[in-house]
């Protein structure tokens, strides 16, 4: 088993001076091992790739979606839909807020930017 490495570096920001400890960044954590393996999962269907391809598009077009649109969109029963963004919700790919009887669908671009670092640092780990 080998213990991670500790790293002191110096951080100067607007004349402050702040010390922090840092594990090695070649180490991934078991956080990351745990965003990899929930995120793959919910990729690991060719329509939830389309669906969160969608939704990341018509949000950066400031469109809003919702479940009717992409029920329409799709040529998907509802209920197909549905199984799909929930599972691109409980990986945190997407984020649903309610509003009336509607749900409506944002890209989470935070967590696919964790994804793609987790991956690109596991691809380099040895």
């Amino acid at each position: 088993m080998s213990f991670p490495v500790i790293i002191y570096w110096y951080h100067i920001n607007e004349r402050n001076f702040f010390m922090r400890l840092r594990k090695d960044t070649d180490d991934i954590q078991e956080e990351e091992i745990l965003l990899i393996a929930k995120v793959s999962d919910a990729l690991a269907h060719p329509a939830r790739i389309k669906i969160f391809r969608y939704i990341m598009q018509a949000n950066r077009a400031m469109v809003l979606v919702c479940n009717k649109d992409l029920v329409e969109y799709f040529d998907y029963a509802q209920a197909t839909i549905s199984q799909h963004t929930k599972k691109l919700a409980e990986s945190g790919l997407i984020e649903v807020k309610k509003q009336d009887k509607f749900s409506y669908y944002y890209a989470n671009l935070g967590v696919l930017m964790k994804y793609l670092n987790a991956t690109k640092k596991f691809s380099v780990t040895q």
